[in-house]
């Protein structure tokens, strides 16, 4: 199994830039294609970006294409989501995941953080 850990969330204002953060620990980290989802209230958890085990193959959802970066770095078991010029529809929870198959298959995302708040008020 594998351990995920957000961090870096926290209210911003329209326009700015955040990093957040996902450390593994446990099972090699490479071994898991990864992934950040996130959930808005009162809405279904969505896609975000997924990178394959590494990282030569990334995917973000058009709603973010241009403005977020998906990145990982095996070396230190980390997992990035640089997001810039966010907007008030970007407010959900943010978490890491690891999946057991490949990248772009959602359903086999099996293990989760415990998500990081990310608001942005406009």
């Amino acid at each position: 199994q594998v351990q995920l850990k957000e961090s870096g969330g926290g209210l911003v204002q329209a326009g700015a830039s955040l990093k957040l953060s996902c450390i593994a620990s446990g099972r090699t980290f490479s071994d898991y294609p990864m992934g950040w989802f996130r959930q808005a209230p009162g809405k279904e958890r969505e896609v975000v970006a997924v990178i394959s085990r590494f990282g030569t193959d990334r995917y973000h959802v058009d709603a973010v294409k241009g403005r977020f970066t998906i990145s990982r770095d095996n070396a230190k078991n980390m997992l990035y989501l640089y997001m810039n010029n966010l907007k008030p529809e970007d407010t959900a929870v943010y978490y890491c995941a690891a999946s057991t198959s490949y990248y772009n298959d959602y359903a086999r995302y099996e293990y989760w953080g415990q998500g990081t708040q990310v608001t942005v008020s406009s």
